[in-house]
């Protein structure tokens, strides 16, 4: 079968894999799409702390069930669905507290082991959601991304009237913009420092946008929000420095969700988090919430076909990554196509 694997740090291609099968509890998926995501570009260029090489890569996919192993029922042969890339131990303490996706010993597809950039992949049954029959199999390898947004929102936990920055308007800032408009946030600002990118913010319904390069940010959301700071924040743009002014912010009794993997220090001003009693949330993958971005997508409240840019076939991938390294700001998500 063709496959993308990155066999170390700046060093992949498309080439031939031996075709997976699969074990006790797993089905192999006839992979349809998959989105290249920001964290795939972490691991071609050697930034990824946990994955392991050669790996075929790839965590936002869709496709259909070929053959179930041992312990899975016939019946979900020919099955469509998406794939939660989350796979945790079932035993250890965040695990036994329903937080798997901070799991001691979890596995990530894509990362731990091999991931959807491949015709084929193999997968644990329980990762592998149905979708509804209305859904087509392209937007349904969005629905990863979609369960990040929902998982710091919900950490987050937005109260009625709440207002909410997004700090970044790549594809996870406007994952969050999308996902809190419809969980019923109404007041959205996006921030970021490409017009080409809040202009698409606009677009998917951000009540306010605000360009931190021509403005000074601070100043900004305190005037939109009358002097009083702002009750979430998240901050998808993942810049470590920019967390005291996250803190300045923020109004008292506000929640700052962290979505970032960066091993830089932020300098943390404890007097600005004591005195508003603020609340820092970390965000990892998503806890269970395929069926939520689900259930969404099917009442239309969103849709992920507005994330796509471009679409490309399997063998277009290193051009793809060039796009994506070089022209950031003319992609928001890139599909592959890989089956039919």
């Amino acid at each position: 079968m063709q496959a993308f694997q990155v066999k170390a740090a700046h060093d992949f291609e498309v080439n031939e894999q031996p075709a997976p099968e699969a074990a006790a509890g797993e089905v192999v998926i006839d992979v349809a799409f998959a989105g290249i995501c920001g964290s795939d570009m972490h691991i071609i260029h050697g930034d990824n702390a946990f994955v392991r090489f050669p790996r075929i890569t790839g965590h936002e996919f869709a496709g259909v069930i070929r053959a179930v192993g041992e312990g899975v029922d016939a019946a979900r042969v020919e099955e469509r669905v998406c794939i939660d890339p989350v796979v945790n131990c079932g035993k250890c303490y965040p695990c036994r507290i329903g937080r798997p996706n901070v799991c001691s010993a979890m596995n990530v597809i894509g990362v731990h082991r091999n991931g959807g950039f491949a015709e084929q992949v193999a997968v644990p049954a329980a990762n592998a959601y149905r979708i509804p029959e209305a859904l087509d199999l392209d937007a349904a390898a969005l629905i990863e991304p979609y369960s990040i947004a929902a998982n710091v929102l919900s950490r987050m936990a937005p109260l009625p009237g709440d207002r909410l920055l997004v700090i970044g308007a790549g594809v996870i800032g406007l994952t969050v913009l999308q996902m809190a408009r419809a969980m019923g946030i109404e007041e959205i600002i996006v921030t970021d420092i490409l017009d080409e990118r809040l202009a698409t913010a606009r677009e998917l319904g951000a009540s306010h946008t605000i360009n931190g390069r021509d403005e000074d940010l601070e100043r900004a959301v305190l005037a939109a929000t009358d002097g009083e700071g702002i009750p979430l924040i998240a901050d998808a743009a993942c810049v470590p420095s920019m967390l005291p002014g996250m803190l300045r912010m923020a109004c008292p009794a506000g929640r700052i969700g962290l979505l970032g993997f960066s091993a830089t220090p932020s300098d943390l001003i404890q007097l600005e988090v004591i005195k508003k009693e603020l609340t820092l949330i970390g965000s990892r993958l998503n806890n269970r919430k395929f069926p939520e971005v689900i259930a969404h997508i099917e009442t239309g409240r969103l849709d992920p076909k507005a994330l796509i840019s471009h679409r490309v076939a399997l063998r277009e991938m290193p051009e793809a990554i060039d796009l994506l390294d070089n022209h950031p700001e003319k992609a928001r998500k890139v599909l592959v196509r890989i089956g039919s």
